[in-house]
């Protein structure tokens, strides 16, 4: 009785699962078989009841099921995952689609800010403070003319100033003039590259943005290239002072620059950056570039005119790290330059911190910076054009207090307590600032 028994049982899980929906064999088939077969062999299978094996064959149709499922949502992700490939493909085919073929309000973008400000000037050197509003307008239009290459025209407020466009209200409330500010190309036709020509903003990084070399309004003229992969960058150009070379008049003068940096995640809130430049100014024996004046920078007279004593050729080294203060953005950075050229003042430093990010309407940032800057370390018509006055030949402190009333709208207070020149007179500076910008 016992192998008729044995047998049966056998066949009763085998039958089923053969003829269960017609399903192609599977892993649960397989096990199905396995038991089966266990249970022919086993010598104690005359102990098990019919209730047992009826118990193992639901197991059995469960773990089928479970594996069916398993494979249909499987099928469907592949097919799901088809057809996403497909849309991105198809995305893709449109965002290429050339610049060219698009309306001129796709390829037009139009940016721009104005500034109101109140300023009081303390200059020990000077018999009484001086008290003046401003206003800074800047308006700036880009043009995507294809895939690969954009124009960008912009205008400004103020005066032929190198470093400055903010224009003084007075005069009877006489008219203020508007100059060319920006007027350049950008090709980003090789990867992670932008190749930049004609009179744009500076294509070198500024750490923390100061304005140790480069005055944040200088607008350099030339050519540059720009790389950054998202870890490594590396800025260059190559630039004039002076690009015509009239007879009897200043020879022409070109400058040159190069920067490497590298961006380094610390962790998900924190990223450092280093790197290093050098530039170099050979205008040893020229005379001022604009407004014949040397921005605080060593002049010699050389038969009826005033030149400059030295060339400049700054090498530069700095760092910034940005990280977290709770829940507020904040950062710290060091920039070190020191002229190569120079036997004397040769050097220049400047280091800060800023908390917060006044972006959004109720946020806020502070920033204080401390800054010292030789005669001659670096080139002064590119330099900052706020501290101690403008130019080289300054130290001191400065603070730095913003509120954002609305989206694209603060206010701002910036106070500079300096000690400027070789005798180190007082020279205090409040700055309030209402920005608004699109």
């Amino acid at each position: 009785m016992t192998p008729r028994l044995t047998a049966q049982r056998v066949q009763r899980p085998c039958s089923h699962i053969s003829s269960s929906k017609n399903k192609p064999f599977n892993l649960a088939m397989l096990t199905a078989l396995s038991m089966a077969a266990l249970l022919a062999s086993a010598p104690t299978l005359a102990a098990i009841d019919d209730a047992t094996v009826l118990k193992l064959i639901k197991q059995v149709e469960a773990l089928t099921e479970k594996v069916d499922k398993l494979e249909n949502a499987d099928k469907q992700l592949r097919e799901e995952n088809i057809a996403l490939r497909q849309q991105v493909d198809a995305s893709s085919k449109v965002s290429a689609k050339s610049a060219e073929n698009l309306a001129w309000t796709e390829r037009v973008t139009l940016k721009g800010d104005m500034r109101y400000r109140y300023e009081n000037i303390d200059d020990e050197t000077k018999a009484s403070d001086r008290n003046r509003s401003r206003v800074r307008a800047r308006i700036e239009v880009q043009t995507q003319i294809n895939n690969d290459w954009m124009i960008g025209l912009g205008l400004a407020s103020g005066s032929d100033n190198p470093t400055s466009t903010n224009q003084t209200l007075g005069a009877g409330g006489s008219s203020k003039g508007i100059n060319l500010d920006l007027a350049y190309f950008d090709y980003s036709g090789f990867t992670n590259t932008h190749v930049i020509g004609g009179k744009f903003k500076t294509p070198f990084y500024r750490p923390g943005k100061n304005g140790l070399i480069w005055d944040g309004d200088y607008r350099p003229e030339g050519l540059a290239v720009q790389y950054d992969n998202g870890i490594l960058f590396a800025n260059g150009a190559y630039l004039y002072l002076e690009s015509d070379n009239k007879a009897g008049d200043q020879d022409a003068e070109s400058i040159w620059g190069a920067q490497f940096g590298l961006k380094t995640a610390l962790n998900d809130t924190t990223q450092l950056i280093v790197g290093l430049s050098y530039y170099d100014f050979s205008v040893a024996d020229s005379k001022p570039f604009f407004d014949d004046g040397s921005f605080g920078n060593t002049l010699v007279l050389n038969g009826a005119d005033m030149v400059f004593l030295n060339d400049y050729r700054e090498l530069e080294l700095f760092s910034e790290l940005t990280f977290k203060v709770g829940d507020l953005p904040a950062s710290v950075f060091f920039d070190w330059v020191e002229n190569q050229d120079a036997s004397d003042n040769e050097t220049a430093w400047a280091a800060g911190a800023q908390l917060g990010k006044a972006k959004n309407p109720g946020t806020w940032q502070l920033a204080y910076i401390y800054e010292d800057i030789e005669a001659d370390a670096v080139f002064g018509l590119t330099t900052e054009s706020d501290f101690s006055g403008g130019g080289t030949n300054g130290k001191g402190h400065v603070i730095r207090a913003v509120y954002a009333l609305d989206k694209n709208v603060s206010l701002a207070l910036n106070y500079f307590m300096n000690e400027d020149g070789d005798l180190e007179t007082d020279y205090d500076r409040l700055q309030m600032d209402l920005k608004l910008k699109y």
